[in-house]
């Protein structure tokens, strides 16, 4: 009440200014007050106080009085806005300020005059206090001051005069004042809030009565005892379509009811409202679904029974909107949450609802579900080459495709992205899974025509039984996902069921994983280095470097276990960068014509800083540029080819080497060897072999390539030699380099060194 501090419940700011805008009002009263004041204290002093003393007292107090006068008028307008505390303390000191002035006449001027003067002047005092109590009822806080100054400055004073009855009323009155200023401020306070509240809600109801006046889809609507509409208003007219003579008198049910009202088949939110007013009941907000010229509209209708004045019934009367479209919206968005926007196919939220209910219909009748997770293969190639629009149109005939082999015991619907989902509420016949899985795999991977392209794509399936291999909806899809990347792992376009062992694997590439994020920091990698040799001269001319893995967690681990990992975690990114600062640095312990390979998975070169990481680590270990050669394979560019071309390039730029690895066994196109000039294709042991044992088809590969290399103007590496007879093979081919088991198996950087420290044959310093 007093304003010293706000608690932190309620909107004590916005009170305070309730409080504080009175002050303004009441201006003009306290400044006659204190100045009729001011002229008496005067009259009564004068001829025993020097005229100076008064005059400079008077005008002290003036200059209180007009600094309280400021201050008070910029809170007029409290009441409309929130005062600051700073405005509050402002007021305080106004009144310390003004209390301490009238102390002056009697702990002052009152030495100077005789008793019953003495007196006089605490009248005077005890006129202001009570005039500030009444002219300030809402802020206490600057009666308590005033009075509390005054009132003990007089104490003290008629103490130090040996004027104890006067101490005692003057104590007395101060106590009355000061409690009756807090009372008043309550009350005064209390009726303030009360007059706010009231105009608040007149302001609400106002409002109210405005926008409902205002409004086009509100409309009042009554009928009599019969059911049948009176005083029909021109809105409810508008909203039925129909003039207001025609509606008079007609029933409201046969309105809105539409074809309904002759065949008698009324909807369920029709018949509840028939229903409820047949017995007579309030009813808020009621939905219905009613038929105008024709088209369903949705109404949200609210009625009460109304009575005549003996309290008998008299029909009802009610409000109404038109609500078709906030419905319709509503509509779909409840559509949007449970179907994808781009295949119409139900999506996750639907399909773990399904598989729920699929797992409680089987554990209820002791039967089997099945829950199947689609995943496309080659999807991402399309995507990629093509673009996103061609892939969404051919996600939108893959989903079309799915819906044409279910059942109505089968519900198909789209996780995202290239993967999409099967329930099967009734799996007891286990081969039913079998039979759904093959169909929907041959269905998938017959050719599309899309934007004038024939485009092929395969479908991975795994599957997982209910309740047998999960009892909840997040434990059997995760086990469907398991045997789906069983699936993937063979190569695509099968099915497998869950087993448990796949937990067990998931658990170990988990484990592997965590270990793998943390093999760089623990220094668990190594770099050996196979050497290439000039087929002609045997002599060694590069080493290609490769990457191994001694985890202390589980022991040496093959590259084809952790590279695939490492790119699908993308650590491949840093792992890499490692590895070719490795390779560089070790580079420089070699003769300057032995150049360095090292191999750069698709991750790698897609990244951003890839052509910044070459550029480091040829500056950090001062190689050459051209010594350094970047091994890539045909995959990268069914990525991002315009990412792959413009980083390898770069690089090229640099003045390194790019080499076409494992050329002829993937995705080959003859575009990518004419956009980018590769120094060096190498061929795969595969056809090597293949070679080495008379295949055809593997010799004649190998001089194609070769051939076409040469024209080119690029190297050719054998890859996988092992015997006397590939050696001579490759030889005869015209392969200008070999690398092999047979020349040496990859070596520590120190075996490296030591190739040439010997006058030996590579291939004997090796064995």
């Amino acid at each position: 009440m007093l304003g010293l501090s706000d608690p932190d419940d309620g909107d004590w700011s916005r009170l305070r200014g309730i409080q504080y805008s009175c002050l303004g009002h009441s201006t003009f009263a306290r400044v006659t007050t204190q100045i009729s004041a001011m002229l008496a204290t005067a009259a009564l002093v004068f001829g025993q106080v020097p005229m100076a003393a008064v005059a400079v007292w008077i005008a002290v107090a003036c200059g209180t009085l007009w600094r309280g006068v400021r201050i008070d008028r910029t809170l007029i307008d409290a009441d409309k806005r929130r005062i600051s505390r700073d405005e509050v303390h402002a007021q305080m000191i106004s009144s310390i300020l003004n209390g301490l002035a009238w102390s002056v006449p009697i702990g002052g001027l009152g030495f100077f005059v005789d008793a019953q003067t003495q007196v006089k002047l605490w009248i005077v005092l005890a006129m202001l206090m009570t005039a500030s109590a009444v002219l300030l009822p809402a802020v206490p806080l600057g009666t308590l001051l005033f009075t509390g100054i005054t009132g003990a400055t007089a104490i003290v004073f008629f103490l130090s005069r040996g004027m104890f009855d006067m101490a005692a009323v003057s104590i007395a009155f101060s106590g009355i004042v000061i409690a009756a200023a807090i009372e008043s401020a309550r009350r005064h306070v209390i009726t303030k809030i009360a007059e706010a509240g009231i105009v608040e809600k007149d302001e609400v109801v106002s409002m109210l009565l405005r926008e409902f006046e205002e409004g086009e889809a509100d409309w009042l609507w009554q009928i009599d005892t019969a059911r049948r509409v009176r005083s029909v208003s021109p809105r409810f007219a508008f909203a039925l379509g129909m003039d207001a003579k025609e509606i008079e008198g007609q029933p409201l049910i046969q309105l809105i009811a539409g074809s309904a009202w002759e065949s008698g088949q009324f909807s369920t939110s029709l018949h509840d409202l028939a229903e409820r007013i047949k017995r007579r009941e309030n009813f808020n907000n009621l939905l219905v679904r009613v038929t105008i010229h024709g088209q369903p509209r949705w109404w949200e209708l609210s009625g009460t029974p109304k009575l005549d004045e003996k309290g008998n019934f008299d029909g009802f009367r009610g409000v109404g909107s038109d609500v078709t479209e906030a419905r319709e919206n509503s509509d779909k968005i409840a559509w949007l949450a449970r179907y994808d926007t781009l295949t119409g196919l139900p999506n996750r939220l639907m399909l773990t609802e399904a598989l729920g209910d699929a797992l409680d219909y089987a554990d209820k009748w002791r039967t089997r579900c099945a829950f199947l997770m689609i995943d496309l293969d080659r999807f991402k190639a399309v995507n990629d080459s093509l673009g996103h629009l061609v892939g969404d149109q051919l996600l939108a005939r893959v989903s079309e495709r799915l819906k044409e082999q279910m059942t109505d015991n089968e519900l198909c619907g789209r996780l995202g992205g290239d993967e999409f989902a099967i329930v099967i509420r009734d799996a007891s016949d286990l081969a039913h899974i079998e039979r759904v899985a093959e169909r929907v795999i041959k269905r998938l991977s017959q050719p599309y025509e899309v934007d004038h392209h024939t485009l092929y794509v395969g479908a991975s399936v795994g599957s997982a039984i209910g309740p047998r291999d999960g009892s909840t909806v997040e434990t059997l899809m995760r086990n469907a996902d398991l045997a789906l990347y069983r699936a993937k792992d063979t190569g695509g376009n099968e099915h497998f069921t869950y087993e448990p062992a796949l937990h067990a694997h998931a658990e170990e590439r988990r484990k592997l994983e965590f270990s793998l994020r943390r093999a760089l920091e623990r220094d668990e990698f190594k770099v050996v280095y196979q050497p290439v040799v000039a087929a002609d001269t045997e002599g060694v001319v590069s080493f290609e470097a490769l990457l191994r893995w001694e985890s202390k967690d589980h022991g040496s681990v093959s590259p084809a276990k952790f590279i695939p990992l490492a790119e699908d975690t993308r650590l491949i990114v840093p792992i890499g960068e490692w590895v070719l600062r490795e390779a560089c640095k070790e580079a420089m312990n070699w003769p300057e014509h032995i150049r360095v390979a090292v191999n750069v998975s698709g991750e790698q070169l897609l990244d951003q800083n890839f052509v910044a990481s070459v550029v480091g680590a040829l500056q950090h270990s001062g190689l050459s540029p051209n010594r350094l050669e970047i091994e890539v394979t045909e995959s990268i560019f069914l990525r991002d080819t315009t990412m792959a071309n413009a980083a390898l390039e770069e690089v090229m730029a640099l003045g390194c080497g790019i080499a076409l690895d494992d050329f002829g066994t993937g995705y080959s196109s003859l575009g990518y060897l004419r956009k980018l000039r590769f120094s060096t294709i190498k061929v795969d042991r595969m056809f090597v072999q293949g070679a080495a044992t008379g295949n055809p088809e593997s010799l004649a590969i190998i001089r194609a390539v070769v051939a076409m290399a040469d024209s080119l103007g690029m190297s050719t590496t054998a890859e996988g030699a092992e015997t006397q007879k590939e050696v001579d093979m490759i030889r005869q081919l015209g392969c200008r380099k070999i690398q092999g088991y047979f020349f040496g198996r990859p070596m520590a950087p120190e075996d490296a060194i030591a190739l040439f420290g010997s006058p030996a044959n590579p291939r004997q310093s090796a064995a």
